[in-house]
């Protein structure tokens, strides 16, 4: 993208947010871990929802991480909505949890439909619930006798 169409981006997405000063990005955000392909390509985002993603995404993950504080009113409501204590207003607060809630792991489905969640460690019993229970063992095949030795 040019230096020319990403100003105007910004200059676009500067009603979304509500301010210019909110969600300062002076960076593209990337996810190529869970997004190798990118937010638009991945089929989950629409264009505009990636666009925004990549404009505002750093702004948003300081603030989501702590590594930053908010500084205009939309932060800080962004901050409140992250810990969960109100509910989302904005498109980039719905974005945002849309973006957390794809990037802890997507469910794969199988083509006959069984969903394969993602591998958890097996909880292991302990040893000794495992011999609780007798079980006798009959072999269907009978041995040779063996001599048995006489003193």
């Amino acid at each position: 993208m040019s230096e020319q169409s990403f100003s105007n981006a910004n200059k676009g997405s500067e009603t979304v947010n509500g301010s210019a000063a909110s969600f300062v990005s002076h960076k593209r955000f990337y996810d190529d871990t869970n997004f190798p392909k990118g937010f638009k390509r991945s089929g989950d985002f629409t264009s505009k929802e990636a666009e925004l993603l990549e404009l505002h995404g750093h702004a948003m993950k300081n603030l989501d991480e702590g590594k930053s504080l908010p500084v205009t009113a939309d932060e800080a409501q962004f901050v409140e909505v992250i810990k969960g204590n109100i509910a989302p207003s904005s498109l980039l607060e719905h974005i945002w949890l849309k973006y957390r809630k794809l990037a802890l792991g997507k469910p794969f489905y199988a083509v006959v439909g069984t969903v394969h969640l993602p591998a958890t460690k097996p909880e292991i019993e302990p040893v000794e619930a495992a011999f609780d229970v007798d079980v006798e063992i009959e072999d269907d095949v009978q041995d040779e006798a063996e001599p048995e030795d006489k003193e």
